[in-house]
């Protein structure tokens, strides 16, 4: 646990003692006394500080080795598309969703293509 989270559990068990008021305690913690409640009612081991997803992977991952393969067919097939485009023909033509900021994140990491803004003057 980080200290943060140590820092709740102590104000929130001073609460759940009464040795704090749910006011005060909210106010240290800077949470509404409805989330002070919420948090006093489940910290019986502390578990309630402590986010549910913790350690998981995250939901909209994409899939292990799919940026090789997108970055393989942008230097291969179009080289000369910038991000924008790139990701719409990857969709229409190679059925390979990947959205722009991502796939422009990629294409500047692996200098793929370089990408500019605006006009040169």
């Amino acid at each position: 646990m980080s200290g943060h989270e140590l820092r709740r559990i102590e104000i929130l068990s001073e609460v759940r003692a009464k040795r704090r008021t749910e006011i005060s305690g909210a106010v240290i913690l800077g949470i509404s006394t409805r989330q002070t409640r919420r948090l006093v009612v489940a910290c019986g081991g502390g578990g309630a500080m402590i986010h549910k997803a913790r350690g998981r992977s995250s939901n909209n991952q994409l899939i292990v080795g799919i940026r090789e393969y997108v970055i393989e067919l942008v230097r291969s097939l179009y080289a000369d598309f910038g991000p924008s485009l790139a990701a719409e023909v990857l969709l229409a033509k190679d059925g390979v969703k990947v959205s722009r900021e991502t796939l422009r994140k990629w294409m500047v990491e692996d200098a793929v293509a370089l990408i500019r803004r605006g006009s040169e003057g």
